[in-house]
């Protein structure tokens, strides 16, 4: 194989890898990005918020009158797994809540507890169902000495629910509140930064107005057959209502948040939460009476530190599928594309000269020397005339 064939294989090899890397670079940052750009299934986190508030002493039911504590202890955390159905489309995500005082010792200081299950589609993070999989449900509640497998009570979700989408924009996304069994807008409201870490705070209320007035709070859906904790009858010496101290009085349970949450918008991860939530009962939705708990929690600064670092980790990983490596393999292709193109041009003439060194010379200069002369190798041959000798002798024939 003399040098021009193979300085033409060479060519042909880099023009045909640019090519392919060009190809590649798109096919990352369209079709692969958008593979990668998605719900992780391996979401398995433990979120706290601690906070105080007032809250209703659970060991008063036993008295003579409810009693409700003012400014004591509460800690609301969430447990976040996957269930199935999971897969390259869809993630089912199955939230453990609950709220407690953290005054009194376990079960003694629960206040609200909730198993919360919705599937997402991976890409949208909204909310899905079909006919085999409602898209929700709720855990009913269980006694502490109830030791029969969970049951669960079917409750579509719609909107945003845990989480936003990756790219999250600057605007209003519905949320759904399992509490109030209903999607309420989260609004856009600025940047600011997490832990240094951009983000988007989005702010939701549900039964409240801007101003923290409460203007329309949810009536408490009771996950109990008899609506035991949506609505509740006892003498009114228990309530603390004026009157005939054993006058049954019917008041019904009703619910009002507001909401602030910061969100990484490469990924859509809640990186910090803050929450005011009250739970009361009343006779009229807009006149509380007895306060169940009111209270304003905010996540944990190990919370914050630990979804900070999972944001992070999602970004670096979207990072590299939809924008390092595309970069990286077009300037890697084009140089390649180059190099062949130019090695092709040499081919050609190298090819030329060897079948026709002629063509060699002023006009191509491919063997050139750089200026450089070099005797022998360049200078042209001069044929000189032999000499006739003149020292013979006259009778000798030339």
């Amino acid at each position: 194989m003399n040098r021009a064939v193979a300085l033409r294989i060479a060519a042909c090899g880099l023009m045909g890898l640019g090519a392919a890397l060009l190809i590649a670079a798109l096919l990352l940052s369209t079709y692969t990005k958008s593979k990668v750009a998605k719900v992780p299934l391996d979401i398995d986190a433990t979120l706290v918020s601690d906070g105080s508030g007032t809250a209703f002493d659970p060991a008063s039911l036993l008295g003579e009158r409810f009693v409700v504590d003012r400014d004591v202890p509460l800690s609301l955390q969430q447990q976040v797994s996957v269930e199935a159905p999971s897969n390259a489309d869809v993630v089912t995500l199955q939230v453990g809540s609950t709220l407690r005082r953290t005054d009194q010792q376990q079960d003694n200081g629960l206040l609200l507890a909730m198993v919360d299950t919705v599937t997402l589609d991976r890409s949208s993070a909204m909310a899905v169902s079909s006919e085999s999989n409602p898209g929700g449900a709720v855990q009913k509640p269980r006694g502490i000495d109830d030791d029969q497998p969970p049951t669960s009570i079917a409750l579509p979700h719609e909107g945003l629910t845990y989480r936003f989408p990756f790219d999250t924009e600057k605007k209003t996304y519905p949320l759904f509140d399992p509490i109030a069994q209903k999607a309420y807008d989260a609004n856009y409201d600025g940047e600011e930064d997490v832990n240094g870490l951009t983000t988007y705070k989005f702010t939701q209320n549900v039964g409240y107005d801007d101003e923290g007035k409460l203007v329309e709070p949810v009536k408490y859906s009771s996950l109990y057959e008899d609506d035991a904790d949506s609505q509740v009858t006892a003498r009114a010496a228990l309530w603390g209502v004026p009157g005939d101290p054993e006058e049954p009085i019917t008041m019904s349970r009703y619910y009002a948040a507001q909401r602030t949450l910061w969100v990484d918008p490469v990924s859509g991860s809640i990186v910090k939460n803050e929450e005011h939530s009250y739970h009361y009962y009343a006779r009229q939705a807009l006149e509380p009476e007895v306060t169940f708990v009111d209270y304003k929690v905010a996540s944990t600064e190990e919370t914050v530190e630990t979804q900070v670092a999972a944001a992070r980790s999602e970004r670096d990983r979207v990072s590299l599928w939809g924008r390092i490596l595309p970069i990286t393999f077009t300037a890697v292709g084009l140089l390649a594309l180059v190099g062949g193109a130019l090695l092709g041009s040499f081919s050609i003439r190298a090819e030329s000269a060897l079948i026709d060194p002629g063509l060699d010379e002023a006009d191509h200069g491919f063997f050139d020397t750089m200026g450089i002369q070099v005797p022998g190798a360049e200078a042209k041959t001069e044929k000189l005339p032999a000499q006739r000798p003149t020292d013979l002798p006259p009778d000798r024939p030339v």
